[in-house]
C-alpha cells in the first residue's frame, strides 16, 4: 500500500479529517487521533495494549510497539509497505474505533 492509498483508507472513515503536529500529519475522528503517519516507511495506529500484544503476535515483521510510555499505552507502528492491504485495514479501522465515539458504529471486518 502505497502512502496515499493509506491515506485515503484513512480519510474514507466516517467523520476523518487530516490534521498536523510537530510537522506530522494525523488522522482524527472528533478531535481525537487515531493514526499519525511519521514517515514514508510507516504509520502509528492507536491501539489499545491488548490489541498491540496481539498484533505483535501475530505480525512481528509489520508491527512494532513505540518506544517508551506512548507504546505501553498502545501506540503501534505499522509498516504498511510489509503488510497485506486486509491487515492494514482492520488495523487502521480499530484505531478509529479505538478513538470514535460509541454511538458511530462501523461494522468489524
Amino acid at each position: 500500500m502505497t502512502d496515499e492509498e493509506l491515506v485515503c483508507l484513512a480519510l474514507g472513515l466516517p467523520e476523518t479529517v487530516e490534521g498536523s503536529h510537530f510537522d506530522t500529519r494525523d488522522f482524527l475522528v472528533r478531535g481525537k487521533i487515531f493514526m499519525t503517519l511519521r514517515g514514508p516507511d510507516f504509520c502509528v495506529l492507536k491501539l489499545t495494549p491488548d490489541q498491540q500484544q496481539m498484533a505483535l503476535a501475530t505480525m512481528p515483521e509489520q508491527v512494532a510497539a513505540v518506544q517508551g510510555s506512548w507504546g505501553l499505552k498502545g501506540w503501534t507502528r505499522l509498516f504498511y509497505r510489509r503488510a497485506h492491504d486486509k491487515e492494514i485495514k482492520a488495523l487502521v479501522c480499530r484505531a478509529w474505533r479505538n478513538v470514535a465515539p460509541k454511538s458511530m458504529v462501523l461494522p468489524e471486518d
